[in-house]
């Protein structure tokens, strides 16, 4: 198994930040056929396949904000206003996922792109493990 940690720079809005040139690249150095996983080690973050590029991404951050309103309903009430909602994004978001990779290559369609959500405007940076699990033939 290979592993590498992506240091993603987030800043202090919500994001859903493309991943999927640095999967690809890393992917593509371990030369073989096998899965991906990817891995957000944060209690307020998660990954998710969609389409960006085409304002996807900013319909997902409005559904969440739907979803999660950003206000005083939050148990969890420490950092910035509503920060109980990014505590909760997880569930619905997971913090992990696996892509099949072919030949070095991942097995995503053409519009889908790996992308980290976050929704925690109090940590600017995320740490991303990235893990190829190589098929033994």
């Amino acid at each position: 198994m290979q592993t590498t940690t992506l240091r993603v720079h987030t800043g202090s809005t919500e994001v859903v930040q493309d991943l999927t040139r640095e999967c690809a690249q890393f992917a593509g150095d371990a030369r073989g056929d096998g899965l991906l996983q990817i891995f957000v080690p944060h209690a307020t973050a998660g990954v998710a396949i969609l389409e960006v590029g085409a304002r996807s991404d900013d319909d997902l951050l409005a559904a969440l904000e739907e979803l999660l309103p950003r206000d005083d309903r939050w148990l969890h009430r420490h950092g910035s206003d509503g920060h109980g909602r990014s505590h909760v994004m997880p569930a619905i978001i997971a913090p992990s996922m696996t892509v099949p990779v072919v030949d070095g290559q991942l097995l995503l369609g053409t519009w889908q792109s790996i992308c980290l959500v976050d929704l925690n405007v109090d940590n600017p940076v995320r740490e991303v493990h990235l893990s190829m699990m190589l098929s033994a033939g």
